[in-house]
This record gives structure tokens, C-alpha cells and sequence, in this order.
């Protein structure tokens, strides 16, 4: 189950809402103000080769 983070745009209040599968997409109401919340979208980690086409074997230098 992903564990999503949401803002409230109104007082700026954040929190994090577990979703089930099958459960609606409405966005949660703020615990402070209960105006409706922004669903925060979080940076991806991402792995990409170097230059070594993804050799671990160390290159020159030392010996």
C-alpha cells in the first residue's frame, strides 16, 4: 500500500495518507482547516552507468 504526503494549500499543513487498493482517489480534507489537500509528488532516485558501461572493475591509476 503507498504511503502518499499531501498539503494543504489554504494553511499549509502536511500529512501523509496510506491508500488501500480500491479506495477512491478523493483528496484527504486538512486536519487543521479541513480544506481539501495537494497530493506532494516526491523526487525519484534514479541509477545510470558511467562512462565504464557498468564495469565494477577499477580502471587505471592504481596497481
Amino acid at each position: 500500500m503507498p504511503l502518499y504526503e499531501y498539503r494543504c494549500a489554504q494553511c499549509g499543513e502536511k500529512t501523509e495518507v496510506l491508500v488501500r487498493s480500491g479506495d477512491r482517489a478523493d483528496a484527504p480534507r486538512c486536519p487543521a482547516c479541513g480544506a481539501p489537500m495537494e497530493r506532494q509528488w516526491a523526487p525519484v532516485a534514479a541509477h545510470t552507468k558511467g562512462a565504464g558501461g557498468g564495469s565494477c572493475a577499477p580502471r587505471g591509476g592504481f596497481t
